[in-house]
């Protein structure tokens, strides 16, 4: 009875010894699934947002083509006016005197003239007879000739005196809304100062400033815009130009598109412009979770499969550059077409792991890339 009992006690720590073996076979045989993306080289559309304002296509500054002080002022930001309006009034007092003293002058240029040709005239007759020589008739013709041109002088001058004198009512010369007033009753202007702004409505613009290293395809890429006042409603608009000269301060180009459809859009309004191009077939995108890092260069872990044709194969850590981060992906170049990618628990990956594929990861693939 002895003896039973102690081959019993042998065999119980032999068995339990060939069990635990067991159970660590089964965990090193047991294989970590992985959710993968397959690498695809094929067109990808890469999408940039710019910050705007919607601006009047035609915006002109109004302004006195003389100068003196102002006497009235007749709008205010926001009126709306047609051309012909008057938008101020200067004092014109000075420009009345100037415009009698030109008249008068004009009354006395031709009092000489028609002097001067009645004397030409009397010395014309008196030659008949002889009484006159040829150089006084020479004077004579001389200064009918000289006070005709003084006539023809002092016209244009009563004109410019009286085209200054309008020129004191300032006219709006196109129709819109009055975007800006720089002016004051009792304000002395000078000359060609401007002091209205006048946009035009009816033509309004998406205006935004296009970065150095978007220049190039900003020009083929197709645009929506929306307002911050009504961000869900988009509506398409086309490139109506794009400055060729950079902005000295900021180094940007300017930018301004219009609505396909002509549209009504509230002038200095916050607008965002959605730039959409097609990309050429040189960047592959992958999910965001699947890039890591090795020798502080990007990398994403890429599985190599079995040879026995078994849903599994073993990881290894590949770099690769990255070229822009969207919101859940990422653009990168650096892997061979058809690569698979670890997209999920990145941080539990070593190299020469084993891995078990899913049957769906080529239909994940498959999904990203049609992306």
């Amino acid at each position: 009875m002895k003896t039973h009992f102690a081959a019993a006690l042998v065999v119980l720590p032999i068995a339990a010894i060939v069990c635990g073996c067991g159970s660590d076979e089964s965990a090193v045989e047991a294989l970590r699934p992985v959710r993968t993306v397959e690498v695809s080289y094929g067109t990808t559309q890469q999408t940039n947002r710019y910050s705007g304002s919607v601006q009047a296509r035609y915006e002109v500054d109004q302004a006195f083509r003389v100068s003196g002080k102002i006497a009235e002022r007749k709008v205010d930001v926001g009126d709306t006016v047609r051309a012909g309006d008057v938008l101020a009034v200067l004092d014109d007092r000075d420009y009345r005197l100037a415009a009698e003293v030109a008249g008068q002058q004009l009354i006395s240029a031709r009092t000489e003239a028609q002097q001067a040709e009645s004397d030409r005239q009397r010395l014309e007759a008196l030659k008949l007879d002889g009484s006159v020589s040829d150089s006084d008739e020479e004077h004579a013709q001389s200064r009918a000739r000289t006070t005709q041109a003084a006539v023809a002088a002092q016209t244009r001058q009563l004109e410019l005196a009286r085209n200054r004198l309008s020129y004191t009512v300032l006219r709006a010369s196109l129709s819109g809304v009055v975007t800006a007033v720089r002016f004051e009753v009792g304000q002395v202007l000078a000359e060609g100062q401007p002091v209205v702004s006048i946009a035009n409505q009816e033509e309004p613009e998406i205006v935004v400033d296009v970065p150095e290293d978007h220049f190039a395809s900003f020009k083929t890429a197709r645009f929506k815009a929306s307002l911050a006042s009504a961000p869900a409603e988009s509506f398409d608009v086309i490139l109506r130009e794009l400055s060729l000269q950079a902005a000295p301060q900021t180094r940007t180009y300017r930018a301004r598109l219009k609505p396909v459809t002509p549209r009504h859009l509230p002038l200095g309004a916050t607008a965002t412009l959605v730039a959409e191009r097609v990309v050429a077939s040189s960047l592959a995108v992958v999910p965001t979770s699947a890039i890591t890092q090795q020798n502080e260069r990007p990398a994403v872990w890429v599985v190599r499969r079995a040879e026995d044709g078994e849903a599994a194969g073993t990881v290894e850590l590949s770099e690769v550059e990255v070229h822009e981060y969207r919101n859940d992906d990422v653009l990168v170049s650096g892997l061979p077409a058809g690569e698979l990618v670890v997209t999920a628990g990145v941080h539990k990956m070593a190299p020469g792991l084993k891995v078990a594929l899913p049957s769906s990861g080529r239909d994940e693939a498959t999904r990203r890339a049609s992306r």
